[in-house]
Parts: C-alpha cells; structure tokens; sequence
C-alpha cells in the first residue's frame, strides 16, 4: 500500500494522529476529501429582552474560544452561522482565526443547505442551534440524527465526506465554565 493510500484510509476511518504526529494530507492529491465541523452555538443570555435574539454569556463567549482553540489545528474554508447574535457571537472567534468571513445559512432549509455544502466540497465550521445542528449532520452523513436538548452545548459534530461516502464523528468537549 502506498503511503498516500494509506493515509488516505486512516483519514476515512477518522484515525487523524499516529504514534502522536498529526497527519495532514497533501489537499492537491486529497481533494475528494472534506470535513465539516457542525455545533450548537455556545450559552445564551436570557437574562434580559433581547427580542428573540439573545447574546452569549460570559460562559458563551469562553466556550467559542475555546472553540477557536478546539478547531486551531483545523484547516477550515468557510464558517457558516444562522442569522443570530448567539450563532454568529459563537462562529466569530474562529472565523477571525482564520481570516474567514462567517456566511449565513437559513436554518429552516436544511436539505438545501446540506446539498449546498456537498456541492461547495469545503472544509468548514457551521454554527446552528440544538434543533438543527444534529438533523443537519445527519442529513450530511446520511443518518437519521434528531435534536438534543437546550442544555446540551459540548457536542462537535465532524463530518469527514470522501466522494460519495461519509462518516460521522461525535466529539464531546471537555470545556466546562465550573457554574
């Protein structure tokens, strides 16, 4: 097996360190392959009237960079963010990061939206919230993923697509405010 094969297959099956070295593939040879990166936005303040549209705690702001510092490894093309302060609060660390601008999507079509990324093949973060964020990995790796509740926020949803095929991973991370 070549080494291009088989980092190739370590990729498909997830596998991304070996013996601690980060594997990165060369993107010219690789580019069939692209990940996606989808999480709920951070905590929202519902102390005040925000008219629907509330921003982040103090707690919220920590875990986008702690977002940021999640994904600093990853090359990223694009973020993504619904049209709310909380969403586009939680993408902003990262986008900066990267020097990306954040796009927004419409969270109320998500079928499109998944066969827009498929069609885009970019390696890319999308920030949505806990009704859409699950459906939409799963609509990208072909399984059937619902919602989770309110108070869930440390899931990191990775979607590693190689041509038609897909594999979905679920992080939990480790970020914790010590309410």
């Amino acid at each position: 097996m070549t080494k291009r094969r088989l980092l190739l297959f370590l990729m498909i099956l997830g596998i991304s360190t070996v013996f601690g070295f980060k594997m990165v593939p060369d993107t010219e040879k690789c580019n069939d392959i692209f990940t996606i990166y989808l999480v709920r936005h951070a905590e929202k303040d519902l102390s005040g009237s925000h008219a629907g549209n509330p921003p982040l705690t103090a707690c919220g702001e920590e875990r986008s960079e702690y977002l940021k510092r999640f994904l600093s490894e990853v090359h990223l093309d694009a973020v993504y963010s619904t049209d709310y302060t909380r969403t586009l609060n939680t993408a902003l660390p990262t986008a900066k990061s990267k020097g990306l601008e954040i796009r927004q999507y419409d969270a109320a079509d998500l079928e499109g939206f998944s066969k827009l990324l498929m069609e885009r093949k970019e390696d890319a973060l999308v920030v949505g919230h806990s009704n859409t964020t699950g459906v939409l990995a799963g609509l990208l790796a072909g399984e059937e993923i619902g919602e989770f509740d309110e108070s869930v926020y440390n899931r990191v949803y990775q979607v590693v697509i190689h041509k038609k095929s897909s594999r979905l991973h679920l992080f939990h991370t480790a970020f914790d405010c010590g309410d």
